[in-house]
């Protein structure tokens, strides 16, 4: 059996670290559980489509997908979404409606993780 190695990306296994990190200092188990979720191995990794985040949010929510947002589905309210990564349809149909972060803005913005949804 294959000994698991994690992320082979560097700004992905860059990003995990800081985030415990942060969890870590803060004393905020938030980031911990984003990092987690982030160092999935590739069969597991967190892919969200836009019907699922316009089904579980309000307008005005901030939400963090530790994953990939992909296009399918409409975004009818605003909506910050951060993630590790997005496509390039789900990126025009968000700028229409609501607001585009990377996870690391999010961190800095938001530092305690306060009123933010984890979708996955």
């Amino acid at each position: 059996m294959a000994k698991r190695t994690g992320p082979t990306n560097p700004y992905l296994r860059q990003l995990i670290e800081s985030l415990r990190k942060k969890s870590l200092e803060l004393n905020v188990p938030f980031w911990k559980t984003v990092a987690e979720k982030l160092s999935k191995s590739t069969r597991r990794k967190v892919e969200v489509n836009l019907s699922k985040i316009e089904r579980n949010t309000n307008s005005g929510d901030v939400v963090i997908v530790p994953g990939i947002v992909l296009a399918t589905g409409q975004l009818t309210k605003p909506v910050t979404v951060a993630a590790w990564r997005f496509s390039p349809a789900a990126v025009r149909k968000i700028k229409d409606k609501g607001k585009i972060l990377t996870i690391e803005e999010l961190a800095q913005d938001n530092p305690k993780g306060s009123n933010v949804k984890i979708i996955s």
